[in-house]
């Protein structure tokens, strides 16, 4: 990353767009202090993260990632993994809002089922609305959405994408997506190419330029077309 800088106002939701090793992912571990900037700093709230303890860092945050990140255990326990002493009521409430209670409960042991490990036993699908409903149990004020819906099929992303939105309300969120379809009412775009801005905006804007968001808004429009 070079010479990078931009702001997302609070309960904004921003898109970083770029081809694959542009910096996206980069940006979304420098800001969950996975690893230290070696030069230059980032704020929340006027405050620099690396003043702020990992642990309340991360309690501000919410993720949710192309691999959804589940662990050997049943599905009330992956839930409530940012929240472990969260209410059966919660749980449901949250699994729900990440519409997935309806296949939870048609699991042989319902919220209690073995997921197995990496939740082997679940579709891609499942496993995005049991890390989808993790992140609304957890309920905190940033959200990062790291290709969410990029491994699914047409059918599982309708109802994948139907949960983030639901999950997105009233938060600052930061979303890298390869499918602009995702983005499309994002308050703003920064598209990324070999580590530095290239253009800041929103994407009704951006999709009138010759940029790199509008050359893949036309790539992908001729391949759904096609």
């Amino acid at each position: 990353l070079h010479e990078i800088s931009f702001t997302i106002e609070a309960g904004q939701k921003l898109a970083l767009v770029g081809e694959s090793g542009g910096g996206k992912s980069t940006i979304s571990n420098l800001l969950m202090r996975l690893y230290a900037p070696s030069a230059g700093q980032i704020f929340i709230n006027g405050m620099d993260i690396h003043d702020a303890t990992q642990m309340s860092l991360r309690d501000s945050i919410a993720t949710v990632f192309q691999d959804a990140s589940l662990f050997s255990g049943t599905v009330r326990e992956n839930i409530a993994y940012g929240r472990p002493y969260a209410s059966d009521a919660e749980i449901e409430k949250a699994a729900k809002a990440a519409n997935a209670w309806s296949f939870i409960q048609d699991l042989p042991d319902g919220i209690d089922t073995e997921i197995g490990e990496r939740g082997i036993k679940l579709s891609g699908g499942q496993k995005q609305r049991i890390a989808i409903a993790r992140a609304v149990l957890k309920d905190a004020p940033i959200l990062i959405l790291d290709e969410a819906t990029s491994s699914l099929d047409s059918k599982s992303e309708i109802v994948v994408q139907d949960a983030l939105e639901r999950l997105m309300k009233n938060r600052t969120v930061l979303i890298i997506a390869h499918r602009l379809s995702t983005i499309a009412h994002v308050d703003t775009i920064v598209t990324l190419k070999k580590g530095k801005v290239d253009e800041v905006g929103p994407p009704k804007q951006l999709s009138r330029t010759a940029g790199i968001y509008a050359q893949l808004l036309e790539l992908q429009t001729a391949t759904t077309e096609q």
